[in-house]
C-alpha cells in the first residue's frame, strides 16, 4: 500500500488548479495522518487562516491508521483526477 500511497501522492500533484481548496485540504488532512500520524502541533492562531484550515483537516482525521488514511487518500485522488478527466 506504501508504494500507491507514493505514487496517488506525486500524482495529486497533478490535480488541475480548478480543484477545490476543500478538497486540497481533505487531501492534505490524510496525507499527514498518513505520514505523520495524529496532529503533533498547536492550532495556528486565527490571523493564520491558511495554516489553521490546514491543522483544521489533520485534526479532522486524527483517528484514522496510517493504512486507514493512505487509502482514503488514494481513493480521493482516484476521484478528483475522473472529475478532472485525467486517468488515474
Amino acid at each position: 500500500m506504501q508504494e500507491d500511497f507514493e505514487e496517488y501522492a506525486e500524482k495529486a500533484k497533478t490535480l488541475p488548479e480548478s480543484t477545490t481548496n476543500e478538497s486540497k485540504l481533505i487531501l492534505y488532512g490524510l496525507y499527514k495522518q498518513a505520514t505523520v500520524g495524529p496532529v503533533n502541533t498547536s492550532r495556528p492562531g486565527m490571523f493564520n487562516m491558511k495554516d489553521r484550515a490546514k491543522w483544521d483537516a489533520w485534526k479532522a482525521v486524527e483517528g484514522k491508521s496510517a493504512d486507514e488514511a493512505m487509502n482514503d487518500y488514494i481513493t480521493k485522488v482516484k476521484q478528483l483526477l475522473e472529475e478532472a478527466g485525467v486517468s488515474a
